[in-house]
């Protein structure tokens, strides 16, 4: 009879994760209702548990009253077993979440890149200073994910290009990891939207679904098959490039603002489209707005201003109906500034006006996140890489 010494303690190693995935998604459990979920017996579990309590990650978290005998002891992960960040990275501000293995978010704050011409220092002093918020070192931060804007490249995860992080190139991901340690991870800011829809807003339970960012910038996050899609090069989701009828095609890829769709959509070309419609706020050519393209979108909801929104939507649909001729994911997340501030009456527009020029009749829902939406994505691939070095490492 062969026998192979790994197998126990594979097994011993895949019910330790199950068994703290379980404590992390149901809150604590008593050892009994940990068997019942992930079928061991009641001396198994009580084997499992007593293993992750001398290594730190479980904890008696409370009892819970039963019948007869004593109160059963309640179990849960240990918040402080590890702690994550994640980062929202833009020209003027560096924004900072660090949670601990729950998810629970310790400390929040912004920092002014200002005065760090080069961004590695920037980071290192932001991170050290949320950490000294949270009052924890660096070495507890298990994992860094960083969301910019511009295309990151899948095979070597560093920036390929960003028209607003100039300072951001090939080679800054090697500094970071340098400076940091090795689980630092660079992602494009809307691919971390679409991971914080599928976790917690609307895209929830939704393996195929698209956000659409319109807002600074427009951006599409692609999810299929409960994964981000990236493209080869990492450029899925560029859609500012998006060849739009009607509007001049870029002569010069290099220059910023310069796409079709970005042309259509931009804050530029909301603003025109709001003066346009005798929207209040908007001044005659070459004057200064009184108001964001955003705050003349929510203004336009309040006062029912129709025509402004159907025209809008008919711009929105334009790239809808792109992404959903050729993925038909089903269901479009409106994110951004406009998205955001359009709610469900723009995304309701938008879903009329794509049925006209499209097959395909995808759902427009209206983002479903509260606050920095970026940020929020980071923490969730944070937390996953951070929980599969520490769930992986029991045995």
């Amino acid at each position: 009879m062969t026998r192979n010494p790994g197998v126990p303690r594979l097994l011993r190693r895949l019910n330790d994760r199950s068994a703290l995935e379980l404590l992390l998604s149901e809150g604590p459990l008593t050892r009994a209702e940990l068997g019942a979920r992930t079928g061991l017996s009641k001396v198994t579990a009580g084997q499992l548990l007593t293993r992750l309590e001398e290594r730190g990650l479980v904890e008696v978290a409370g009892e819970r009253a039963g019948g007869r005998g004593p109160n059963a002891a309640l179990y849960g992960v240990v918040p402080s077993s590890a702690h994550v960040a994640g980062l929202e990275v833009l020209p003027d501000a560096i924004t900072v979440g660090v949670a601990d293995i729950t998810g629970r978010v310790v400390v929040e704050i912004v920092v002014d890149p200002a005065g760090h011409a080069d961004p590695v220092a920037a980071v290192h002093e932001a991170v050290r200073r949320a950490c000294a918020s949270a009052d924890i070192t660096i070495s507890r931060l298990r994992s860094f994910v960083i969301g910019t804007r511009g295309v990151v490249d899948p095979g070597t995860g560093d920036v390929r290009f960003s028209y607003d992080l100039p300072a951001w190139h090939t080679g800054v991901l090697a500094s970071l990891r340098r400076t940091l340690g090795a689980s630092v991870t660079i992602e494009n800011d809307v691919n971390l939207v679409a991971l914080a829809e599928h976790r917690y807003g609307v895209a929830a339970g939704q393996d195929d679904f698209a956000v659409v960012w319109a807002g600074v910038g427009q951006g599409l996050g692609v999810m299929l098959g409960g994964r981000l899609h990236r493209g080869i090069s990492g450029g899925a989701g560029e859609i500012g490039w998006l060849p739009v009828p009607g509007e001049p095609l870029p002569a010069d890829v290099s220059r910023p603002q310069s796409g079709s769709y970005q042309r259509l959509i931009g804050h530029e070309a909301v603003l025109r489209l709001a003066a346009r419609h005798g929207l209040p706020g908007v001044p005659p050519a070459g004057g200064t707005p009184r108001s964001s393209a955003a705050e003349l979108v929510g203004a336009a909801v309040a006062e029912g201003r129709g025509g402004f929104l159907d025209a809008l939507a008919a711009r929105l649909a334009v790239a809808v109906a792109a992404v959903t001729v050729v993925l038909d994911p089903g269901l479009i997340v409106l994110a951004g500034d406009i998205g955001r501030a359009g709610g469900p009456e723009l995304a309701g527009r938008v879903e009329q006006a794509v049925a006209k020029v499209c097959p395909g009749r995808p759902s427009v829902v209206t983002t479903g996140l509260t606050g920095n939406a970026v940020l929020r994505g980071a923490l969730v691939a944070a937390l996953e890489q951070a929980r599969e070095q520490v769930f992986s490492d029991t045995v």
